[in-house]
């Protein structure tokens, strides 16, 4: 034969076609095993779109972040767990003040005074001392409230203080604080609003909580009254501090959820005094904050709670931030 093959015709076909065979189900056999691999879901290969592996370890049965990996005190994290009255502002409580973008408040100036002085009640006779606040004389300064329970309010306003702090700083602005617990007593309250003229604060914002009766419940926005008396002159401050007030509660009450004070300012929120030293010789926008009663139970348990003292810190960056870049 021409080909040199000493098989019959009949006989070549049949082996070409025991080759063919053998390579069909070779190929078969090897998809097969390659789809009941360890690394697949029994599914062959991920669809375009589908997650792979490593993403869907990182999301929950619905497709939306299970949220782990994240630290005590991050966004979303449990936060540290501070405890009432160290003033350490460690508990995030799951909320850093979202909402408002990053350096949205650079260039601006924040002055906080965390209201009265936990050293205060050392020093009863330096802070008896009158000071002059323009149209009458007032003490240097008091110790302040507490809860029944003996929890501070010179506590309480310097970890929101400092709680409000990281936040506004976080949106770029510089904060000057009146007083970090840094000193023996004070300062006087003519010397708080002294620190806030001279840093030409954009806006200032004095802490407090109310000591008021049992069944007193909600938070206050104290702004300045006209005063043109001595060294006290509150008219050009009078209409900004009334706008950074209505920002300021609003955004309280979004933050907290808390209600308006249903024993002061009729069920708005806002309140209008002549009487404080804080105010009258204020020569920037400025507000006090009552944030609710210390003295009544349901407030109380709010106050010395840490992640509502943490929403309480975003209400005031946010209203300050409202104020400042409205």
């Amino acid at each position: 034969m021409s080909n040199g093959s000493t098989f019959p015709p009949h006989r070549r076909l049949r082996g070409t076609l025991l080759i063919v065979l053998a390579a069909v189900v070779a190929a078969g056999l090897g998809g097969w095993l390659a789809w009941r691999s360890p690394g697949g879901d029994g599914g062959g290969p991920p669809r375009a779109g589908q997650p792979g592996p490593t993403e869907s370890a990182a999301k929950g049965a619905d497709g939306k972040d299970s949220g782990k990996g994240k630290r005590d005190g991050e966004p979303g994290g449990k936060g540290s767990g501070a405890s009432p009255g160290d003033g350490s502002g460690g508990d995030s409580g799951g909320d850093s003040g979202k909402g408002d973008p990053h350096g949205s408040l650079k260039g601006k100036v924040v002055v906080i005074d965390p209201g009265h002085n936990p050293n205060n009640r050392d020093h009863g006779q330096e802070i008896a001392r009158p000071v002059d606040i323009g149209n009458e004389r007032k003490e240097c300064d008091t110790t302040g409230t507490s809860t029944n329970g003996g929890y501070a309010e010179a506590s309480f306003t310097l970890d929101v203080a400092r709680r409000a702090r990281t936040l506004l700083q976080e949106q770029g602005a510089k904060v000057v604080f009146t007083q970090d617990g840094d000193r023996p007593y004070g300062p006087c309250v003519d010397e708080r609003a002294a620190i806030g003229n001279k840093a030409h604060a954009d806006a200032a914002l004095s802490i407090h909580a109310d000591g008021s009766g049992a069944g007193n419940r909600g938070f206050h926005v104290i702004l300045p009254a006209r005063v043109t008396s001595g060294p006290a002159d509150t008219s050009t401050i009078v209409a900004p501090s009334r706008r950074l007030g209505e920002r300021l509660a609003g955004r309280f009450i979004a933050a907290t959820g808390s209600a308006p004070s249903n024993y002061i300012g009729g069920g708005t929120g806002l309140d209008v005094r002549s009487d404080l030293g804080g105010l009258n010789l204020s020569k920037v926008p400025k507000v006090f904050i009552e944030c609710g009663n210390m003295r009544d139970p349901k407030d109380a348990a709010q106050l010395t709670d840490a992640q509502w003292r943490q929403k309480a810190a975003r209400g005031i960056t946010e209203g300050i931030t409202d104020f400042l870049t409205g």
